[in-house]
């Protein structure tokens, strides 16, 4: 079975996570060394929390370096809710350097009559890399679990996975480059398709051949 490192900074319940991908046939190993993350198959970083303690946390445990890394040499590679945040350069939350692997800032939605902020609850995706083998049988439009008050505003739109409308503000939901996808919402708390996507990303560690290749399903 697949190892799959899922970092550990005190930034969230690791347990659910964990469940999904040993549900999909993987084996997780939840550490913060830099040598486990480095050799295993892949990678996963969630979050929970705020960006500024984050980053304080990776940067404590001397993680920034080696997820940059980690991310460089191509490995499958996916973050969860903060962790998809984090990857970016700047969050309007706070203070902190993000991990600058993609430009970018992580944005708070503005208020509007009768939103609510935190966006918390389920939403429905709209897929803009539809052929992502990350979406492989999800359906068009699946509906997936949100818990956030700030989304990600990448510099390049082509990054963009998917979308979620809230209030009048369409959002990034999931981005997605060669060997990285991340996304906004829980998988793990889900359902059927958010497991279905946990079980994706594992297969498509079991199956890897090029990073470049990843993004695409097979026809």
């Amino acid at each position: 079975m697949s190892v799959i490192a899922v970092i550990d900074y005190d930034m969230g319940n690791l347990h659910s996570v964990c469940k999904g991908l040993e549900k999909a046939g993987a084996t997780p190993q939840v550490t913060d060394s830099a040598t486990v993350i480095k050799n295993a198959d892949a990678v996963v970083l969630p979050g929970v929390g705020s960006f500024d303690p984050a980053m304080q946390h990776l940067r404590s445990r001397n993680l920034v370096e080696p997820i940059q890394d980690v991310i460089a040499s191509g490995i499958p590679f996916l973050g969860i809710c903060l962790g998809l945040q984090i990857l970016f350069e700047s969050s309007e939350e706070g203070q902190e350097p993000g991990l600058g692997i993609f430009p970018g800032t992580v944005r708070r939605f503005k208020s509007e009559p009768g939103l609510t902020i935190p966006h918390m609850g389920w939403n429905q995706l709209t897929l803009t890399q539809p052929n992502l083998a990350l979406w492989h049988d999800i359906g068009s439009e699946p509906w997936v679990y949100f818990v956030h008050s700030y989304y990600v505003d990448p510099v390049n739109p082509d990054l963009t996975a998917a979308t979620i409308q809230h209030g009048s503000q369409i959002v990034t939901a999931a981005i997605a480059q060669n060997n990285v996808m991340a996304v906004q919402f829980h998988p793990e708390k889900s359902s059927t398709a958010g497991l279905k996507i946990l079980d994706n990303f594992v297969e498509l560690v079991q199956n890897q051949t090029h990073p470049k290749l990843i993004n695409q399903v097979s026809a």
